[in-house]
């Protein structure tokens, strides 16, 4: 039997699994020789989506698919602790029609993670989901996020590659892993800053917490990131450590931006592009390191900085 980790969740919430005669929680870690025992639920009927009115800005939307720029800290979908007050129960109340898709996933092509901001494609039959799973399998969906991360890139374009896995101890983490699945990042300079550089990460794969884990495995941690952010602002040493202390302070969560979208439409074959600027939230961050080196660039900074230009290299 297969149970995705949705499923799995609900039976440990129900109270479900048992090690050695004790309900216990998620985060219990067995250790070797106890006696672990799973009841699963003879009958488990479907959940509703509860429909929950949640500011979400449609960029684009058509009888097919719908673009959205998704705020920091709205979970895409329904899951454990999550069940009411997601980026899908928000399209519910709406009244947008969604596909399918995987179980208390309606329309999710692709996901975000709930802090990290910006744009993503819902769809809203099966043959346009199945068209954009198969597009996005394929490579053929071109995803580009802004990011500031600590320190600076050794070279423009800098290519990841590193395989992805769950860690072997932490499962809500992910971790570089010779036995993962294949993951690749092109990082190009955008702006460079005292303590920081700003970033464009071109993803090829899209597995979990890609960017995060890729830009820690190779020194430069996200800024603000909590999981993977390897000492934040401490990292830092001689004069620059006040600027990265103060960075982190403007950083209320992960910097990290889904700032460009690009893909074919899956029914009419049109060629679409969308384009986010750089949140208003991180704006102050942004603002203290270009201060640092006595640099202003002008809304919409992105844009101005050549973010959105394309690129040949790499």
């Amino acid at each position: 039997m297969s149970l995705s980790r949705t499923q799995a969740a609900r039976i440990v919430a129900a109270g479900g699994v048992r090690i050695n005669g004790q309900v216990v929680r998620a985060s219990r870690i067995p250790m070797r020789q106890e006696l672990i025992e799973v009841s699963f639920p003879e009958h488990e009927p479907p959940r509703t989506l509860v429909p929950t009115s949640l500011p979400i800005n449609v960029v684009f939307e058509d009888e097919h698919l719908a673009v959205l720029d998704k705020p920091a800290g709205l979970v895409v979908h329904p899951a454990p602790g999550h069940w009411d007050d997601t980026l899908v129960n928000a399209l519910v109340a709406r009244g947008t029609t969604l596909s399918g898709g995987a179980e208390g996933r309606p329309g999710i092509v692709h996901r975000l993670d709930r802090d990290t901001s910006g744009l993503m494609v819902v769809a809203k039959n099966d043959l346009a989901h199945r068209r954009l799973g198969a597009a996005l399998a394929a490579r053929h969906i071109k995803r580009a996020y802004a990011v500031l991360s600590w320190g600076h890139l050794d070279q423009s374009p800098t290519v990841v590659e590193a395989s992805l896995a769950r860690h072997h101890t932490d499962r809500k983490r992910m971790a570089v892993r010779a036995d993962g699945r294949v993951a690749r990042t092109d990082l190009h300079v955008v702006g460079r800053f005292g303590v920081c550089d700003l970033l464009r990460a071109e993803l090829h794969t899209g597995r979990t917490h890609q960017i995060r884990v890729h830009l820690a495995h190779i020194g430069h941690p996200v800024i603000g990131d909590p999981v993977y952010g390897g000492g934040g602002a401490r990292r830092m040493t001689g004069p620059g450590r006040a600027v990265a202390e103060r960075v982190e302070r403007l950083t209320p969560r992960q910097a990290l931006h889904a700032a460009e979208l690009a893909f074919r439409h899956p029914i009419t074959t049109v060629d679409l592009n969308f384009r986010s600027e750089w949140p208003e939230d991180l704006r102050p961050a942004l603002d203290a390191v270009q201060a640092d080196c006595g640099q202003v660039a002008p809304a919409p900074i992105l844009t101005y900085l050549g973010f959105f230009r394309k690129r040949s290299d790499g």
